[in-house]
C-alpha cells in the first residue's frame, strides 16, 4: 500500500480539477478529457468500456442526452472538442476508478489513483467550506442580535433630545 503514495505526479491537480464538472448533480468527467489523460484514444476507451458494460451501472456512468449535449456544444464554442458528434461518455468518481480494471496499462492505473485522490480533496474540501459557511452563519446570527442591540441604543441617545447647556461665564447685568 505505501507504493501507491510514492508515485510520481503524472498530471498537475489543477489540470484533473478543470476537467471535473457538475451534470445531474453528481461530479463527472468526460471520456475525451479521460482518455488524454490516459494517453488513449476517445474511441479507445469507449470501446474497452463498452466491452466490459456490466462494470458500468448508471451511477458510474452515462451517455449526455441530446439537449445535454446541445447546452454543451453551444458553451463550447471554440471547437477544443475536436468538433464532437456524438453524445460523450461522462463518468463519475467510481466510473473512474473502474476504468482502471478495464485499461491496464500502468499510466492508467497512476493516473486513476490521481484522479481518486482528486476527487477526495475535492470532497473535503467542500465539506470544510460547509462547516465554515455553517459557523459564519451562526456567528451572524449571534452578531446580527448584538449589533441589533447596540444600533437600537445608539437610536436612542440620538432620538433623546438634547438639553441646552447652561452657558458658562458671567454675566453681565
Amino acid at each position: 500500500m505505501g507504493e501507491n503514495k510514492n508515485l510520481p505526479t503524472l498530471i498537475p491537480d489543477e489540470r484533473i480539477v478543470s476537467r471535473i464538472f457538475l451534470i445531474r448533480g453528481r461530479k463527472v468527467m468526460f471520456d475525451n478529457d479521460l482518455a488524454e489523460l490516459y494517453e488513449v484514444k476517445t474511441r479507445e476507451l469507449n470501446q474497452a468500456v463498452r466491452r466490459n458494460l456490466e462494470r458500468f451501472p448508471n451511477d458510474f456512468m452515462f451517455q449526455l442526452t441530446t439537449g445535454e449535449f446541445i447546452i454543451l456544444k453551444s458553451q463550447f464554442v471554440t471547437s477544443s472538442w475536436g468538433g464532437i458528434r456524438k453524445k460523450p461518455l461522462v463518468f463519475t468518481e467510481q466510473g473512474v476508478a473502474m476504468l482502471s480494471s478495464v485499461l491496464r496499462s500502468r499510466r492508467a492505473i497512476q493516473v486513476n489513483i490521481q484522479i481518486i485522490r482528486t476527487f477526495t480533496k475535492l470532497r473535503q474540501l467542500m465539506a470544510s467550506h460547509e462547516e465554515l459557511r455553517r459557523k459564519i452563519e451562526d456567528l451572524e446570527r449571534k452578531s446580527d442580535q448584538r449589533f441589533k442591540t447596540i444600533f437600537e441604543l445608539i437610536k436612542n441617545l440620538l432620538d433623546e433630545k438634547i438639553k441646552p447647556k447652561t452657558k458658562i461665564g458671567f454675566r453681565a447685568s
